[in-house]
């Protein structure tokens, strides 16, 4: 049972959405509400004047002060609105730079159920927090709700599509998302290039959950795999996503693989994703 939501705030308009979401979940599963509020704070390097010195460290004194006062009228803002959702709830503040506030989250989201946050790619995102999430999604152990920019709350969770290819992450990720499957009124499971036997094992497995599931079954061909989950989703209306997360290293930085990376950039619905 999800009883633990943490909900990533930042002062933008993408706050209510968000709130929204983790309201919505909250009051159905009467969980507990946090919203985590990341102040950003300015890095050195580009505050810093060309001659150096007490200039410097004037200008940048001057311009955290500014960042921690503007922070201090959204945190009040903020407790304002969380205290009027009726469902158990806190403000976290943190006042970071930006490198520094991915690992302060994550510390966070390892003692939640659920982490909700705006998806970080695409046209009219929060590009700014994307390697927030992507810290997060690989570094926390939770799971991730990723709602697209702009879309409220559309009531209750009627049909979810699971995303399955039998990999350790989608099986990660269809135990996270139980509790929204148990909840909806249809589940579709889509296999994307399906081994023989891959139907019967998550639908028995879903069955046994008390789960009714329907199988859908494509061939990617020459398409990319995110489109041909997107145009499932769409085909069945799909208030929820549900998939594992992929990615890989690079210069010792995690980075989204191509599947997860297009569906994050592309998708629709929220999208509920685990690694």
């Amino acid at each position: 049972m999800i009883k633990d939501i943490l909900v990533h705030l930042d002062g933008s308009s993408e706050d209510d959405i968000r709130l929204e979401h983790g309201q919505a979940l909250a009051s159905a599963g009467r969980a507990h509400l946090t919203g985590i509020y990341t102040n950003l704070l300015p890095e050195l390097n580009m505050a810093m004047p060309m001659d150096g010195g007490a200039a410097a460290i004037q200008v940048l004194t001057e311009l955290e002060e500014r960042a921690r006062q503007e922070g201090d009228a959204t945190a009040k803002r903020l407790t304002e609105r969380l205290a009027s959702l009726q469902v158990p709830s806190e403000l976290r503040r943190l006042d970071e730079t930006y490198n520094a506030l991915s690992a302060r989250v994550v510390e966070q989201a390892r003692c939640a159920d659920l982490f909700i946050a705006t998806r970080p790619l695409g046209e009219a995102s929060a590009l700014e927090w994307s390697d927030l999430v992507e810290t997060v999604l690989f570094g926390s152990g939770r799971a991730l709700l990723l709602v697209p920019p702009g879309r409220h709350r559309q009531g209750p969770i009627q049909t979810v599509l699971v995303a399955w290819n039998g990999s350790r992450e989608s099986a990660r990720a269809l135990r996270e998302g139980l509790d929204f499957i148990g909840e909806a009124k249809r589940t579709v499971v889509l296999i994307v290039d399906p081994s023989p036997d891959a139907a019967a094992s998550v639908k028995a497995h879903l069955a046994r959950h008390g789960i009714v599931a329907e199988i859908a079954t494509a061939q990617s061909e020459d398409r990319r795999v995110a489109d041909v989950i997107l145009d499932e989703a769409r085909s069945v209306s799909a208030d929820l996503v549900i998939m594992g997360a992929y990615g890989h290293t690079r210069l010792r930085e995690q980075i989204f693989g191509g599947a997860t990376r297009d569906m994050l950039a592309a998708s629709d619905s929220p999208v509920l994703v685990a690694h």
